[in-house]
């Protein structure tokens, strides 16, 4: 080899490497920010606790000392669920919308594409107006909630055995259903009075209020065996976004991995919203800004966005307890800041990431 090839070679492997310092480097950021923004939102409050003291708090229970103290009580008993259930929120839904973005290869995609949110409204909305909770316990809100967003999955999955399952036809087929369970769940609210009208609007905007211990183990569950299929999907992710034709000479099913990714983007994004509600943009925020910086390798792409969803909802969290004197649902925080936050990184963005 000459000295020039031998430059040009090195060049390369060093460039490859500060690429790959570069990318860690983001994570690492990300995952510093979390931290402190974590220490910030389990300190605020009516009761102010500082952020020392918070992850001293925590690190006492661990230990098994100072159980019995005022902060303590208020950490672990009053603000720990709500903060574990927005870090589940935010992780799942930004991994999978991570996810979604690359099987779809659109920058637009989020765990809702498919119809979901507007499946966990009409589901839960059913619950609500025909008082089905008086008789089915706690939960029959979340198991409708649930059952109606995968109504939308078994959609695209029927519609997938008589035409392949490409990304035209699953955003198609989303939008259709969405649309007759928007109609469905306008009319139904049209119907039933102001304070059951007022119980089902909740679920339409999101909100951490009933966060509790009880309901942190299934939404964790769902949210870590989905992320782990995930990351074992991320390579077959990877060669969808080099095009059909591409993954296809790699022996790769093209359409059983995109109904696969489907079926757990779904799954997780329904175990998630049955529990809180629709809470938008961090599926697709997320993912967009971490490959702004990361790429498109979803192996790298898939924990950032899932770090930054944390950090995003954590941030919204911290808001939504500060800006008014009532706390604002969640729902309506994410919504209000990530939309112009997407718009602007839209616009700014000067060359094809994709």
């Amino acid at each position: 080899m000459t000295d020039a090839g031998a430059d040009s070679v090195s060049q390369i492997v060093s460039s490859y490497k500060n690429d790959r310092v570069k990318k860690y480097m983001f994570i690492a950021g990300i995952g510093a920010l979390t931290i402190a923004l974590i220490g910030i939102g389990l300190g605020i409050g009516k009761y102010h606790i500082s952020f020392l003291e918070v992850y001293s708090c925590i690190w006492d229970r661990f230990m098994g000392r100072g159980l019995d103290t005022v902060d303590m009580r208020v950490i672990w008993d009053q603000r720990m669920p709500r903060m574990i259930t927005g870090i589940i929120v935010g992780a799942g839904l930004a991994a999978a919308g991570a996810a979604m973005q690359s099987m779809m290869k659109n920058p637009l995609a989020d765990p809702y594409t498919t119809g979901i949110s507007s499946g966990v409204a009409f589901g839960a909305t059913i619950a609500i107006a025909f008082r089905i909770s008086e008789f089915g316990g706690q939960y029959s809100i979340v198991i409708f909630a649930f059952m109606f967003a995968l109504v939308p999955v078994l959609v695209i999955l029927l519609l997938s055995t008589v035409k392949s399952a490409t990304p035209a036809m699953m955003i198609l087929a989303g939008i259709s259903v969405m649309y007759i369970f928007n109609a469905l769940t306008s009319y139904i609210m049209l119907t039933v009075d102001e304070q059951t009208m007022a119980a089902a609007y909740e679920w339409t905007v999101g909100s951490l209020s009933k966060a509790s211990w009880n309901t942190i183990p299934i939404m964790a569950g769902i949210t870590i065996v989905g992320v782990v299929i995930l990351m074992f999907l991320s390579k077959f992710l990877n060669a969808l976004n080099s095009g059909d034709a591409f993954a296809k000479t790699l022996g790769i099913n093209v359409n059983r991995i995109r109904i696969v990714t489907l079926l757990v983007v779904s799954l997780v994004a329904a175990g998630i919203v049955s529990f809180t509600g629709i809470i938008g943009f961090i599926g697709m925020v997320a993912p967009h800004i971490c490959r702004m910086f990361v790429g498109s390798d979803n192996r790298i792409l898939i924990p950032s966005s899932l770090m930054l969803g944390i950090a995003f909802i954590v941030f919204c969290d911290i808001l939504a307890k500060v800006v008014t004197d009532i706390v604002v649902p969640i729902g309506i925080i994410t919504a209000i800041f990530g939309g112009p936050l997407f718009l602007f990184l839209v616009i700014r963005q000067k060359k094809e990431v994709w």
